[in-house]
């Protein structure tokens, strides 16, 4: 079960990213987010109450972990969404993805030691990271530089968010997506009054992308707070990584993007490594 919500969430963060890079070509990143972002903490807020399960979240342990995860989920989905508008989806979504890498250092200080299988895995996406990037960072590729840095950022960013919103779910999973969603909204609706009088308006044909985006979000962060709660963080964060692969084909799909040979082939060794984490 945990494996399978694990998955369902990296098919379901695979397609948000895909609509977010691609209304962000259109409206500045921080739009997106604030306005996405608005629509799903009222779609979870509406879910909670209509459930009943918001009268049974209380202050707990997860009230600090889920803020941490809201805050840097924010960072993360800016510096990703920007990247994504600047360069090609499958260079930027690849590289984004070894957020994974975090929660299995953390895993590694906490005293776990992985198998060879796991190092092994995370060795190889470390290699299929540099190989997708390293025409961008030449010169030779179609993205700038500055979204492959973007990239990483939103990756480290990434992985402490996903290993903030476990510890939240092992108290509550309900109290971890409240919290971190209306965390993560207050920055981003603050940054967005900060910087509406230069940028451009959200149009009505907008809302209903913003709000598949928002939902397609929120569902996939609760698939993986739910299946961190029945199996090993590093086990569902590597399966949850995955979603490079969805954003790729959706971008192959949609835009016509294309990979060098060199690039195709770092890409497998990202979702290859990440398999061999999960197997490990």
């Amino acid at each position: 079960m945990s494996a399978g919500l694990a998955l369902l969430a990296s098919v379901l963060w695979g397609s948000s990213d895909f609509l977010g890079g691609s209304v962000s070509r259109r409206l500045r990143a921080v739009q997106v987010l604030a306005v996405s972002q608005v629509l799903s903490a009222l779609v979870l807020l509406a879910f909670l109450l209509a459930t009943g399960r918001l009268a049974h979240v209380g202050a707990g342990a997860w009230l600090g972990w889920s803020v941490l995860a809201g805050l840097t989920w924010a960072g993360a989905m800016g510096a990703l969404y920007t990247a994504l508008a600047r360069g090609t989806m499958g260079v930027v979504a690849p590289v984004a993805s070894c957020g994974m890498l975090v929660p299995v250092a953390a895993a590694v200080l906490t005293g776990e030691r992985p198998g060879a299988v796991a190092l092994a895995g995370a060795a190889l996406a470390l290699v299929g990271v540099v190989g997708a990037a390293g025409p961008e960072l030449s010169g030779s590729g179609r993205t700038p530089v500055a979204a492959v840095g973007l990239a990483a950022l939103a990756a480290l960013l990434f992985g402490v968010e996903v290993y903030a919103l476990a510890r939240a779910s092992e108290t509550s999973v309900a109290g971890a997506l409240l919290g971190m969603r209306l965390s993560s909204l207050v920055v981003v609706v603050v940054a967005a009054a900060a910087t509406a009088r230069s940028a451009p308006a959200v149009a009505g044909r907008d809302l209903p992308v913003l709000l598949a985006l928002g939902v397609l979000d929120l569902g996939a962060t609760a698939a993986f707070a739910l299946a961190s709660t029945s199996g090993l963080v590093s086990v569902v964060a590597v399966l949850a990584s995955l979603y490079p692969a969805v954003t790729i084909l959706l971008a192959r799909q949609v835009h016509g993007e294309r990979l060098s040979g060199v690039q195709k082939g770092a890409v497998v060794l990202v979702l290859l490594g990440a398999v061999l984490c999960a197997l490990g």
